[in-house]
């Protein structure tokens, strides 16, 4: 494909040569042939050395001998470029042999259901969605269309997927809460979880993570959010809309995450608190209390970052601060036992 049609299916300005291209690579391995892009400043040094072809570039970066596409977002650019030129294949509509239909359930047009996959009695398939080789649905779930679900995902009875979802491969939507009832000798009494988990429209869920249904209420996951692998989403929790989370982060029951809130990986959420719109979470932090629209936190227990990154510099100075501490208490020991404080009337 020449670069001039790239651009035009991109929306890219073209700056240089019509090269031909036939395929997208990272700046590092890109050959003869290839587009490349640079979206993050600290790769510009490798423009120079790069084989490709040609590169994607932001408007903000200085003119280069290589053929470039420019745009105000090359990393937007760089993603639409992958599904041009590796489009992911789609298996042909239709049920496989070995798939089991339960009474009552409904598929729309063009739905195609992979080997060994179980759909429950009474659910709801949306038109042009897939359902990949030992997914399973339980009774009374419905799909919205255009929905992907990756080979060995789970939904639960009762659980509402919108449309255009992806669960990625291992995913369980509306497994059990942790909820028990301590009795007083010393036992645990299962609390039934009747619940339900909602995913709105364009949410996409990593591989394994886990969407734990309540006791009363919904869980709810809400439009436009993207969980990596392996999160956990305790019972009743609220997602959301456009909210990411990275991989290894816990909700635990009830947490409320606003829109638009980013959090790092490996980051937990005590039960029953908020956390406003637009704010951001940092890797590995423990947060256990409410955290205010806009803000960023961080540490265990979280709080504010800047304050934070300050407290990390004072952690590494402890040991020394430590020791000098100790020297001027054996100096000032020294001074009050050797009479060291003069009386009123003494020369100065």
């Amino acid at each position: 494909m020449k670069l001039s049609e790239v651009a035009k299916k991109l929306g890219c300005r073209m700056v240089g040569r019509d090269v031909d291209v036939v395929r997208v690579a990272g700046i590092d391995q890109a050959g003869d042939g290839d587009l490349t892009f640079v979206s993050n400043r600290k790769y510009v040094s490798r423009i120079k050395t790069t084989r490709a072809s040609a590169i994607i570039l932001g408007e903000d970066i200085p003119d280069v001998e290589t053929p470039s596409l420019r745009t105000d977002d090359p990393y937007f650019a760089f993603a639409r470029a992958l599904e041009l030129f590796s489009p992911r294949p789609r298996p042909e509509p239709g049920v496989h042999p070995t798939a089991v239909v339960g009474a009552g359930a409904v598929l729309g047009e063009g739905v195609h259901v992979g080997a060994y996959a179980v759909i429950g009695e009474n659910c709801r398939v949306g038109a042009g969605t897939i359902l990949h080789p030992h997914v399973v649905l339980y009774p009374d779930v419905v799909v919205g269309a255009g929905c992907e679900l990756h080979a060995l995902a789970s939904v639960r009875e009762g659980c509402r997927l919108g449309d255009r979802v992806v669960l990625q491969n291992g995913v369980v939507v509306g497994g059990d809460g942790f909820g028990f009832a301590p009795l007083k000798d010393g036992t645990f009494y299962k609390i039934r979880q009747t619940g339900a988990v909602v995913i709105e429209d364009d949410v996409e869920i990593g591989a394994g993570t886990t969407i734990d249904r309540a006791a009363v209420g919904d869980t709810v996951i809400r439009k436009g959010a993207k969980l990596d692998n392996l999160v956990q989403v305790g019972h009743g929790a609220e997602v959301g809309a456009h909210s990411v989370l990275a991989a290894q982060s816990g909700l635990a029951g009830s947490t409320r995450l606003g829109r638009n809130v980013w959090v790092g990986g490996q980051v937990g959420f005590a039960g029953h608190i908020e956390v406003g719109d637009g704010a951001v979470i940092t890797a590995q932090s423990g947060t256990s209390h409410d955290v205010p629209a806009g803000a960023v936190v961080s540490g265990s227990p979280a709080f504010k970052n800047s304050e934070w990154l300050r407290s990390t510099v004072a952690f590494a100075k402890l040991p020394e601060l430590g020791r000098r501490v100790r020297e001027l208490e054996k100096a000032l020991a020294r001074l009050t036992a050797g009479g060291g404080e003069k009386k009123t009337g003494d020369s100065r």
